[in-house]
């Protein structure tokens, strides 16, 4: 992978991070794929499509007290032969600066137009 996919695949997950800890859906919109798919973490409960996964933060955004989940990149590998990458890394949801719940996930990625937008994640609960 070349060293520019790896940077703006980390760019684009910290842009998503940084969407979730101000609630700005506004922001997450463009990083995902339309058909993107996301299998949760403790119930396994599958959300596909962007605007059933918008629907889904946007209630998470609505709770009280509201859990602010980050995930981390571990590392990142990209298809030599398609515009595709995964990424493997930790995340956690934290809820007034306490630790809720944490684990692994992992997430495929597609580059579209000169953009990386997320097609699939996957999490694992573990704590």
């Amino acid at each position: 992978m070349t060293a520019t996919a790896d940077l703006a695949i980390r760019l684009a997950r910290a842009a998503f991070n940084r969407a979730l800890a101000e609630a700005d859906l506004a922001s997450i919109g463009p990083l995902l794929a339309m058909d993107v798919v996301m299998v949760t973490g403790t119930d396994s409960a599958v959300i596909a499509g962007r605007k059933a996964q918008l629907m889904a933060w946007k209630r998470e955004f609505a709770a009280k007290p509201r859990m602010i989940y980050t995930r981390t990149p571990e590392s990142i590998v990209a298809s030599p032969v398609e515009p595709i990458a995964m990424e493997h890394g930790v995340w956690q949801g934290v809820v007034d600066g306490v630790i809720q719940a944490s684990g692994s996930y992992s997430a495929k990625w597609r580059g579209v137009g000169g953009q990386w937008v997320i097609e699939a994640e996957l999490y694992l609960t573990l704590a």
